[in-house]
């Protein structure tokens, strides 16, 4: 039964390894090829500047010509755009929102980097903007808004404080009129009216849409979403496709829902920080499109296309339709879910399964950093707690530990009796557990119950945008990468990144924090007696140097959480051996360890 145990132990470690392994191994190098085959498909040919679709379909938009961001942003007369943390503009062709720059965000930890861009207009590198238009049924002609559609505006500048209304006149009895507002933080509201002068009636879709052109630059790790998401219907599951997996679909598209309208809801795209929401108004009947283009330049498309309204002649149609385009900033978001309605935008930030248990420890973790002012601290100090809660499980699981340490001379006497009858061997291990009264796999729940607090806490120090370039100290500027020195170029005195070079690269992330998490892991496993078994033997000895490299390329705020966790245990189990009368083997392996070594 102990070496039932050992093998559960050694069944979770492995599992944790796959996990881990996969994401670096796997997850990452499959996000470049696919951005590698996208990028060899031949281009599609795009039609016409507003492609509508079939009745009932939102169009496509056409393929863009490449040009330089400022090239693009001088194709059109602009709105500047100004608020407590966005800058940028809107263009007045075509009403669009394509040039929205975060303002206390920046690229590197060098304040003087430059600001992060969310989004671009057509034909800009990484090209990426939110579209309000109408279309007609398929076969019906009418000039309708479009991406080329001129819009003229009564303001020049748009902030919390000054909306701008913009207007558009078709000549054919159509006057629109779209007054565009701002918040102080990253919400857009889009109130359109539209007036039906002529003497016909009108049938039009509305279709607000995200474009994004060019294969989308993505974390590449398999434990953060990033991609089309969207919750169509105010009491639906989220949905969540990747890049790679809209081509996959029927047509390169998905149709949310799949019978009927929804109502409620949002949809639209997530980076790993920053993301794109349309927000439809909660009366208004529509479905949410995820489809992909592919092509030379692929373009991907998040559509909220309502259903058909008509207009008889001396109606008027008014429709509001929000946006978020921002940082995922938790209290930000829990602003907008509570105060405005919109259900479930916190989902944008991706919690993971054990959201129950992820949402309470980032709140934990902001909470303490309220109190200390270093995010880096803040993760000593949960951890802490977290060892402190599960203290209780913990001992008991040392003191089973400990309890069947002592009765490995009466396990070894039992396998030397019986050595040629297992059945037999296991038959008096139990009489002797039983006699002893020792539960041999008590040990082993603790731990059980103990990783999914593990994992909730690793997504939270994962996904948090409040630890992006986070410092701690040293040389640790930014706990959310990884720690920037290099053993593989003397930490800097060589003029290489190692990290760069092909095929391998990426695995020979290996700074200083990963290297002391290596040592204390295996300092840890140096805590207990050796398995007699070979192939458990190599297994344990190698597990510590492939951790270091895996865990090279992870955040900084992780590696230092496993550090300072692998510590922890070490005290706690030293303590917990000593009280219980148990001889700690920690001394005895290291040095066995290093005489073996010198001989």
């Amino acid at each position: 039964m102990q070496q039932d145990s050992r093998n559960l132990l050694i069944a979770m470690g492995l599992s944790l390894l796959v996990i881990l392994g996969w994401n670096h191994f796997y997850g990452a190098p499959k996000v470049q090829q696919a951005r590698q085959t996208l990028n060899q498909l031949n281009q599609i040919e795009a039609g016409n500047p507003a492609q509508p679709g079939a009745a009932g379909e939102p169009g496509r938009l056409a393929a863009p010509t490449p040009l330089t961001r400022e090239e693009a942003l001088a194709q059109s007369k602009r709105i500047a755009l100004e608020t407590p943390n966005l800058f940028g503009s809107i263009a007045l062709k075509g009403a669009r929102l394509d040039d929205v720059s975060l303002k206390n965000y920046r690229e590197t930890t060098d304040p003087k980097s430059p600001n992060i861009v969310l989004l671009s207009p057509s034909g800009a590198p990484d090209g990426y903007f939110i579209d309000f238009n109408y279309v007609a049924p398929r076969g019906v002609t009418l000039n309708l808004p479009k991406a080329d559609t001129l819009w003229a505006a009564d303001g020049d500048k748009l902030t919390p404080a000054t909306p701008v209304t913009l207007t558009f006149d078709n000549g054919n009895g159509l006057v629109f009129k779209r007054k565009v507002s701002v918040d102080e933080f990253f919400m857009f509201t889009v109130a359109d009216t539209i007036q039906n002068k002529g003497k016909e009636a009108v049938t039009l879709f509305p279709n607000a849409g995200a474009t994004r052109q060019g294969l989308p630059k993505t974390s590449g790790y398999a434990v953060l979403h990033e991609g089309f998401i969207g919750v169509v219907g105010a009491d639906q599951p989220s949905t969540e496709l990747t890049y790679a997996a809209i081509g996959k679909e029927t047509n390169n598209a998905k149709v949310l829902p799949g019978e009927g309208y929804a109502q409620g809801g949002w949809l639209g795209f997530t980076d790993k920080y920053w993301a794109t929401a349309i927000i439809p108004d909660s009366s208004e009947n529509y479905k949410g499109w995820f489809r992909e283009f592919p092509g030379v330049t692929p373009q991907y498309q998040a559509d909220v296309f309502g259903e058909a309204r008509t207009l008889a002649p001396g109606e008027n149609m008014a429709l509001t339709t929000r946006v978020f385009a921002g940082a995922k900033e938790s209290k930000v978001l829990d602003h907008y879910q509570n105060d405005l309605g919109i259900k479930k935008l916190d989902m944008l930030i991706d919690w993971g399964y054990f959201h129950f248990l992820t949402r309470p420890m980032f709140w934990l973790l902001e909470e303490i950093y309220k109190l200390v002012g270093n995010f880096g601290v803040a993760i000593l100090i949960i951890t802490l707690v977290v060892k402190g809660l599960f203290f209780p499980l913990a001992n008991r699981s040392y003191l089973s530990m400990a309890r069947m340490k002592e009765m490995q001379p009466k396990i070894k006497a039992l396998q030397e009796l019986y050595p040629d009858d297992k059945v037999k061997q296991q038959q008096e291990m139990m009489e002797l557990y039983k006699r002893e009264k020792i539960n041999p796999v008590s040990g082993c729940l603790p731990v059980l119950l103990q990783i999914p607090v593990f994992f909730a806490l690793y997504k939270v120090l994962f996904v948090a945008i409040e630890m992006r370039q986070a410092p701690f100290f040293g040389w640790i500027k930014d706990l959310s990468a990884p720690d920037p020195t290099n053993v593989f170029n003397l930490f800097g005195l060589l003029p290489i990144d190692p990290t760069h070079l092909p095929l391998f690269g990426h695995l020979l992330h290996l700074g200083i924090w990963p290297l002391i998490m290596g040592v204390s892991m295996w300092v840890q496993m140096k805590m207990n007696p050796e398995p007699t078994d070979p192939v458990q033997k190599t297994m344990f000895a190698w597990m510590p140097v492939i951790f270091t490299f895996m865990l090279g390329a992870f955040p900084a705020g992780l590696v230092i959480y496993w550090t300072w966790n692998n510590v922890l245990s070490v005290a706690q189990q030293t303590l917990i051996m000593k009280q219980a009368g148990v001889k700690v083997e920690l001394f005895d392996n290291l040095r066995k360890t290093f005489s073996r070594k010198a001989a």
